[in-house]
């Protein structure tokens, strides 16, 4: 396309006006095609499967039983691999995961360690591997189906059976293991599975996962995924059918992936009539096992076992809990092509918490997922109580939550236990459907799973906290030290401050696309394309990514690069606003007779109290030179009519954080009105650093605020108004100043308010004792921490307490300045950063 000399001109001049030094440049919009995998007939360029996509699948007939006298889980499988795949393979990988707790693990080996004075022993042990537990599985037998022994080779925690003959295409290949390893008490090492122990009488309950030798996913994509297993980066796995047989005491009631085969045999009549009764009941739970039952079996254990038979097609893995210790309680769901039934055991230590919520909850996130993506599939949907835990497995898991020992919860321990249901129970979803790999990337199932879960409890729950997992929520993450930050874009197994990054900021990120970039409507049906193409197949990062795309029309090319490559954030200034009215022809813009002076509100301006006096300007007739070759004219006098009495505002918008954004600019008027414009991102496109837009009303402006619901992340509100408002809180304006020789005193109770990466985190610290003496607990609705270290120096208090991390401990250090009843100063997290806590006696 040839253009003419005179645009050319005006395109340099425009050009011009907008200049800025090229080596600012930091490509935010520049598509994403070198970093994406090229597409081909197995992933395609719109983000669906091509025509050629395979995948494996792996059948499993399990036998397994526990001993609930020595805790050991005792198995044999028999597994059929079908190879789907265009290439004959010579050998196969098995995930061995329970080798994470086999001596000279890959984790215990790699994890760093220090001393610390005073740290409580059981984190002490944890972190040295002091802890008696003879851990990993015991390969007893690997064999082909006509018994032959197989070789096979055990790394860590893979390990990898050779075959006589290549497994072509189309062919499979059948073999079995026998194995057993020793359950761990997960009290004292943590972990996905395991044990917990109930000392008041003497019983177990048994959450079982990772507990039998499982197939590794082969894929277009890497071959196969053999990653090691290290504990943070999650599971990789092959869909298949299972039959499994648990044996375990005949006194125990099992909760499973799948369908119980066997109701008759293992229940009594009156358990096996309620269960029926339950699967055409949808207004309220009914009780299978009752608490009256579960307390009578505590009392006596059964010498006699019975075994339990479950099948369950077209899953990824198989989990299960067994304890004579359950309450059962089970309703059905009405969706509309299926009726599963939702499901909740629990010990009495649950109660009254589980049986007023859990069932319910796993009923609403059924419904509110399946409205957002596909009809949930499976026929059962089970949550287990589990003490500090949050797992999840298809069609079940295991999640946190119990009242005191008198039966009484507070609001944050409602609000927690329902969220970790909703959160597992969505995890169905995300990745147990659409099978993304946890071990490469955590947030394609953690971060879409926890978007999903803040919109059901927005839809369902909102008297709970929604803060968690949208923009607001990850603000003082995203404003943290960059050097304890990395890109969502990240392996699980480098990831620093893994929730905020693999669960809350890909969350937000979501929800900043959902109602900001491209709408409700957009984002809905887009999601949901993405789920419907990919359930029960195999989803990577840019199947997603082209996706939402494709089914929306929107270029987001430049919001996957910052939020998901980058770690900028939002942070856009409201650094100027001019105030202009058009001259009239006596020079009297407003036909008043007023003197016209310039009308600016700069950042640093004295004008505080809004504009006052506009600016002036003029129009001219346009030349016959602009317009070229067209014959035809505008009318230049309705234009300047039209626009005669109109207030113009020219706003300059700095980019502070980095983060390209939309900008959502509120206008209060005069009379108390406001009016909010919203402008797409790509305004940023030419200068990523700075721009300037003019807007225009009938009425006069006065006051301008950007993203006032915060909606954007933006992680500074200060800048965001015009006039400056007075946003500092009584605990912004403290301006003590440390003092060796000030007389304070700290004994006594004082509330804390952290602004950590969680979010806003409440709670008291106590302190006993005298100066140099002081004893003291930090106490938030999650638990209390015995405070160590404390030195009171002047008006300078320092203290640290330990929290456990997964595993390991972290210490927490505080320091801050104390006047009065007052104080205000630092929490540094290890390998996080320094945040605010500010605090008042009470």
């Amino acid at each position: 396309m040839k253009i003419s000399r005179v645009f050319l001109l005006l395109a340099m001049l425009i050009a011009a006006g907008n200049s800025w030094a090229q080596e600012d440049w930091e490509k935010k919009f520049e598509q994403l095609g070198q970093e994406l995998p090229t597409p081909n007939s197995y992933r395609t360029g719109s983000g669906a499967p091509g025509e050629a996509y395979w995948q494996q699948r792996a059948d499993y007939k399990i036998n397994v039983s526990i001993d609930d006298k020595t805790q050991v889980l005792t198995g044999s499988e028999t597994i059929t691999y079908h190879n789907n795949s265009p290439h004959p393979l010579r050998y196969l990988w098995v995930q061995l995961d329970q080798n994470v707790r086999a001596k000279d693990n890959l984790s215990d080996q790699t994890k760093n360690s220090s001393i610390r004075d005073s740290t409580a022993a059981k984190f002490f042990a944890s972190n040295v591997n002091a802890i008696d537990y003879d851990g990993g599985f015991k390969i007893k037998s690997v064999k082909d189906a006509s018994g032959k022994d197989l070789p096979h080779m055990i790394n860590r925690t893979m390990m990898r059976v050779d075959l006589a003959t290549p497994l072509k295409t189309g062919e499979n290949f059948t073999f079995s293991i026998d194995w057993s390893y020793n359950i761990y008490d997960r009290m004292l090492i943590g972990g996905r599975g395991g044990y917990e122990y109930f000392p008041s009488d003497d019983n177990y309950a048994y959450t079982c996962a990772q507990w039998y030798p499982r197939m590794a996913v082969y894929d277009d994509y890497e071959g196969w995924q053999n990653k090691q297993f290290i504990g943070r980066g999650e599971f990789a796995l092959t869909f298949g059918n299972f039959e499994v047989n648990i044996t375990v005491p005949s006194d125990h009631i099992v909760a499973a992936t799948g369908t119980l085969e066997n109701a008759k045999e293992v229940l009594t009549k009156d358990q096996y009539d309620r269960l029926q009764k339950a699967k055409s009941t949808y207004d309220a739970p009914v009780f299978i096992v009752t608490e009256k039952e579960a307390r009578e079996k505590e009392k006596s254990k059964s010498s006699k076992t019975a075994t339990w038979q479950f099948k369950a097609d077209m899953v990824r893995d198989f989990a299960f809990a067994s304890s004579r210790k359950y309450i059962w309680d089970a309703q059905a769901v009405k969706l509309p092509t299926a009726t599963p039934l939702a499901m909740s055991f629990y010990p009495k230590e649950g109660n009254p918490l589980w049986e007023r919520e859990s069932t319910k909850a796993i009923k609403n996130t059924l419904e509110v997922y399946s409205e957002r993506t596909f009809d949930y599939p499976y026929p059962v949907a089970i949550s287990v109580n589990a003490a500090n835990q949050g797992m999840e497995y298809p069609m079940i898991c295991f999640n946190y939550g119990r009242p005191d020992a008198k039966g009484n919860y507070s609001d944050r321990v409602r609000d927690g236990n329902i969220s970790v249901i909703v959160h597992e129970v969505g995890h169905n979803y995300f990745p147990m459907i659409v099978n993304s790999d946890e071990r490469q990337w955590t947030w394609m199932d953690e971060g879409l799973n926890t978007f999903l879960e803040k919109e059901t409890k927005r839809e369902r729950y909102p008297e709970l906290d929604l803060v968690w997992g949208t923009p607001k929520g990850v603000v003082s993450y995203m404003k943290g030290d960059k050097k304890y930050i990395r890109p969502i874009m990240t392996n699980s197994e480098q990831i620093m401050q893994f929730g905020p990054n693999a669960y809350g900021k890909p969350a937000a990120a979501l929800t900043v696309l959902r109602e900001v970039v491209m709408g409700p409507e957009l984002f809905d049906a887009s999601f949901k394309e993405y789920a419907n193409r990919w359930k029960f197949k195999h989803p990577k990062p840019a199947d997603f990514f082209r996706t939402m795309e494709d089914a929306s029309a929107v270029d987001l090319d430049w919001f996957w690069r910052g939020w998901f490559y980058g770690i900028d954030n939002v942070d856009v200034s409201v650094d100027e606003v001019k105030w202009y009215r058009m001259r009239n022809e006596e020079g009297d813009i407003e036909n008043k007779g007023r003197t016209v002076a310039g009308g600016n509100m700069t950042a640093g301006g004295s004008d505080a109290t809004g504009l006052d006096n506009p600016e002036p300007f003029s129009l001219t007739e346009t030349s016959d030179r602009f317009y070229g070759e067209f014959m035809n004219r505008v009318d230049d006098k309705a234009i300047m009519a039209k626009l005669a009495d109109k207030n113009f505002y020219q706003i300059k918008f700095t980019n502070q954080g980095g983060l390209v954004t939309p900008l959502i600019i509120e206008f209060t008027f005069k009379d108390g009105t406001k009016q909010t414009e919203k402008i797409p991102a790509e305004i940023w496109r030419m200068n990523e650093k700075e721009v300037t837009k003019v807007f225009y009303f009938d009425k006069e402006v006065a006051s301008v605020a950007l993203d006032p619901e915060e909606l954007t992340g933006d992680t500074n509100l200060k800048d965001n108004v015009f006039p400056r408002d007075d946003m500092m809180s009584k605990f912004d304006s403290f301006r003590a100043t440390a003092d060796a020789n000030a007389n304070v005193e700290i004994a006594g109770t004082w509330s804390f308010v952290a602004d950590t990466p969680q979010g806003e985190t409440k709670g008291e610290l106590i302190f006993d004792g005298k100066k140099g003496k002081y004893k003291g607990t930090l106490t938030t609705d999650m638990g209390s921490y015995d405070l160590r270290d404390i030195t009171l120096s002047g008006n300078v208090l320092k203290f640290t307490f330990d929290v456990d991390g997964g595993g390991q401990t972290i210490a927490i250090n505080s320091e801050a300045i104390v006047d009065g009843d007052r104080y205000k100063g630092k929490m540094n997290i290890q390998s996080m950063g320094s945040f605010e806590i500010v605090g008042m006696k009470q």
